[in-house]
């Protein structure tokens, strides 16, 4: 049960055991909704319905350093970096996946893009990189998922080493583990799997949702995997057995996302309904409910840590980005 659900005040954000302030919002950051968010250590990359992609800094004025016009001409709607910021891959609404890269110039450059295979567009969905950025994961409607690795590239080509097949339903999202060991995926039938990459077999078909699986996370060692969508209950799964060990109560609406802290303490979740909400690992329970809009909240991510407290920034359908930090003595 979420025992702090009933804090649910607008900003600043308070609740019985956590505050987080906010830092800055980038009002109209886009000129639609915002779907997708990739933090890297100095900027954090957006993709919205729009064709452009947006970098801003996540530190100092957060200032628009960059823009990638045309990456998508249909819009975008998930995006993954990794961890050092040196590449990144979105997912557009076409069906195109392209990969950029951070170059010495200190721009982001176009470095091809990835082809499924199967001649069919709009084939490929959800994408996730490892922390090294060196192994990638891609959803498909047909409820394949695809594996490539990022450091084999011949003339923009890049070698996709496997596929991994499940009961046929749409992939709606997918996560890589951070050391590049696991795989999960959740489906639109509430399907989840988790698969060893290193042996390339499937190692779980894990219970729990019934409903549409919007999101899925692992926490930093690997030990939790977190899942989540239209049943609007945050399952959570122990990686080594696929037990499920709890459930997390709160949200009214539909979880659109679900991120891990650096440290594995608290896990970050936006909804349909506009809330944001902060989970605390070692009691399960809510700490801190947050009220950015009454619109959707597509993405909520964690920034790197770069001092004492945490931070995260949000985005959705009311088109701006927002930033938040933990409040001193919180």
């Amino acid at each position: 049960m979420c025992f702090a659900a009933s804090f649910q005040l607008d900003r600043p954000l308070r609740c019985a055991s956590k505050q987080y302030l906010t830092t800055h919002t980038i009002d109209n950051a886009h000129p639609t909704d915002i779907f997708a968010l990739a933090p890297t250590q100095t900027s954090v990359l957006s993709g919205s319905g729009a064709s452009s992609l947006a970098i801003h800094e996540c530190t100092g004025d957060f200032a628009l350093t960059q823009t990638l016009t045309g990456a998508h001409k249909l819009g975008t709607h998930h995006l993954t970096a990794a961890a050092d910021g040196t590449v990144a891959v979105s997912a557009g609404f076409g069906g195109e996946v392209n990969v950029w890269v951070f170059d010495e110039s200190q721009t982001w450059k176009s470095k091809g893009s990835l082809t499924e295979g199967k001649g069919k567009v709009g084939e490929l969905w959800a994408v996730s990189l490892s922390e090294n950025g060196q192994l990638l994961a891609a959803t498909a409607y047909d409820g394949s998922i695809s594996m490539w690795d990022m450091s084999k590239v011949q003339e923009g080509v890049y070698t996709k080493i496997r596929e991994y097949e499940t009961k046929g339903s749409f992939g709606m999202s997918v996560a890589v583990s951070r050391d590049g060991r696991f795989t999960a995926s959740g489906h639109e039938n509430g399907g989840l799997y988790l698969f060893n990459n290193e042996s390339g077999r499937m190692l779980h078909s894990l219970p729990g949702l019934i409903k549409p699986v919007r999101t899925v996370a692992f926490s930093p060692e690997n030990t939790l995997l977190a899942a989540a969508g239209d049943s609007m209950v945050i399952a959570l799964y122990d990686v080594s057995c696929g037990e499920q060990v709890a459930n997390l109560t709160g949200h009214n609406s539909w979880i659109m996302s679900l991120d891990f802290s650096s440290t594995g303490e608290w896990l970050l979740s936006s909804s349909y309904d506009g809330k944001v909400k902060i989970w605390g690992m070692e009691t399960r329970v809510c700490v801190a409910t947050h009220g950015e809009s009454d619109k959707p909240v597509w993405c909520a991510k964690w920034l790197p840590r770069l001092g004492r407290g945490e931070q995260f920034v949000v985005a959705g359908e009311n088109q701006s980005i927002s930033f938040y930090r933990e409040a001193s003595g919180g």
